[in-house]
């Protein structure tokens, strides 16, 4: 992608330029992001994915002043009826399901990949919505039918409604209110307050980003070393020098430099923390799953499977939670796969052996699939 060339999904400006201008700064408004854009899942087919186990769902109806939400997976019959008003429908990770979702979600590249998380997309009747609310990440809602209404503002008192199985802010303060069509998109930053309402019947198709926190990162990195921590060798502690002590409860300070030498050399090699971070980063959620699939004898090209999560760093590829060592002009391939999700016949006839036979195993784990397939 031409990160300078100016695109009409971001209202003219260039990727560069909306990525110093409004990433995690201020919102952006693009009537026609997408012109004579229809919705790419049919209500039917919506609420039919909706009825999987393997998809994440849940159902939220305004009922009084009150709120009521529910989880999924839900049979066509547990849903209301269509002409009820203020019930919304949410199906996380659609791109996972649905080539032409995955296929979108693909225009918003110039974002890393290791931040973009999945396209959600919210199914609304007449008045539908999830009350006034904050994310803690970077949202895009492009608008795929009918019409929501819109209004936000930036506000610092982000206390939530007691009480309620929602997120609802307490005193939701707005600045500005947007109808959005079909074609339209909002961008908003994390923590900006929004509250979407729809107009008849919508749907609204939410781009969202993983933002992890800190400390869940810290607990996920430290772990992932920790298992890796054997081949530091089985060296015991050693103290002939420990002179008799009349306070035996006291921890002795040479077993504590031990364990600070121990913990210093686990974090000594940078490639380690390289391997645990890619491995975070890419590894699956808990929903996901692959079928095993076939490889032909010679592959004349690879597209990854759209569950498939693959980085790269200065050393390594990562696939969906494994590492491996990458060097040379098979590292320069693999990069490639990873940032454009496929290879072509010449792509593949470039590379050695070996990666064309790994290219092979992830096809035969249905991480990826021989093109045409």
């Amino acid at each position: 992608m031409d990160i300078t060339r100016p695109l009409t999904l971001l209202g003219g400006l260039s990727p560069a330029r909306f990525m110093k201008k409004h990433w995690q700064k201020k919102p952006l408004l693009v009537r026609g992001a997408i012109p004579a854009f229809q919705p790419l899942v049919a209500r039917k087919d919506l609420f039919g994915l909706a009825a999987r186990d393997d998809v994440e769902s849940r159902l939220v109806a305004r009922e009084g002043r009150g709120w009521r939400m529910q989880r999924g997976p839900f049979a066509r019959r547990a849903l209301p009826p269509l002409a009820r008003q203020a019930w919304t429908l949410l199906v996380q990770g659609v791109d996972l399901h649905d080539a032409r979702v995955h296929e979108l979600l693909q225009r918003f590249a110039f974002i890393p990949a290791a931040r973009l998380d999945d396209l959600m997309i919210s199914w609304a009747s007449d008045g539908g919505g999830v009350g006034p609310h904050f994310d803690s990440y970077d949202v895009f809602l492009l608008q795929a039918q009918g019409t929501r209404r819109w209004r936000i503002g930036r506000q610092d008192n982000l206390a939530l409604q007691e009480g309620v199985p929602l997120k609802i802010l307490a005193d939701f303060q707005p600045e500005e209110e947007y109808e959005l069509a079909a074609g339209d998109m909002l961008y908003l930053p994390p923590l900006y307050a929004h509250d979407g309402v729809a107009m008849g019947e919508c749907q609204t198709y939410s781009i969202g980003f993983r933002a992890p926190a800190r400390a869940e990162l810290a607990r996920e990195l430290l772990q992932r070393m920790a298992d890796d921590a054997g081949e530091l060798g089985e060296r015991l502690y050693r103290d002939p020098a420990q002179p008799a002590t009349a306070s035996p409860g006291a921890i002795p300070e040479a077993l504590r430099g031990f364990a600070q030498q121990a913990l210093a050399a686990a974090l000594k090699d940078p490639t380690a923390l390289d391997r645990a971070l890619g491995e975070y980063l890419t590894e699956p959620k808990g929903n996901v799953w692959f079928e095993a699939g076939r490889a032909p004898r010679r592959l004349r090209g690879l597209v990854l499977d759209a569950r498939t999560r693959m980085l790269h760093d200065a050393r390594h590829v990562f696939v969906n939670g494994e590492s491996w060592r990458a060097g040379g002009r098979d590292a320069t391939l693999m990069r490639r796969l990873a940032d454009r999700r496929r290879l072509d016949r010449t792509d593949i006839e470039g590379a050695s052996e070996g990666a064309r036979e790994l290219l092979q195993s992830w096809c035969e784990a249905g991480w990826a699939h021989a093109e045409g397939a």
